[in-house]
């Protein structure tokens, strides 16, 4: 195991531009966490990828919704400018068990307005990419993507 330093920087990665050989390894982790694969050997085999690609990379790959680094996450979003969206966009996050701390709504420009929300996770079951999922495919949210935790 690496010696990892708490301080060392995250970086929030599009799954498409990720190395074939990263996205195998997270592969492998998934199969012997959900028990599909009983061994190292076996998942690496089911997956593609060598023991040695698998090792250099599993200590530095998690999903997002796994990593417990801070459970106050701050959210952006485009919103189109028209009645009741930012009251759906606050219903999605409560039904979500997500607990709304602070909102900062733009001015709307040219029928968009930005929001910023900040929304402590610890009682959400996926807060993370389930929350972006559910604010993505929303009438009226062209975009919501993580800004921060902390």
């Amino acid at each position: 195991m690496s010696a990892r330093n708490e301080r060392e920087p995250f970086y929030l990665v599009r799954e498409d531009i990720l190395p074939e050989a990263v996205l195998k390894t997270m592969e492998a982790k998934d199969l012997l966490a959900r028990g599909e694969a009983k061994t190292i050997h076996e998942a690496v085999d089911k997956v593609g990828i060598s023991r040695s690609a698998f090792y250099k990379y599993r200590d530095g790959i998690y999903p997002l919704n796994k990593v417990d680094r801070e459970r106050i996450v701050t959210v952006s979003m485009n919103l189109e400018h028209r009645s009741g969206i930012l009251s759906k966009v606050l219903a999605c996050i409560a039904g979500l068990e997500g607990n709304v701390l602070t909102i900062h709504q733009s001015i709307p420009l040219q029928g968009m307005a930005n929001v910023v929300i900040s929304v402590d996770t610890s009682r959400m079951d996926d807060p993370i990419s389930g929350m972006l999922e559910a604010l993505n495919n929303m009438d009226g949210v062209r975009k919501a993507l993580v800004i921060g935790q902390g």
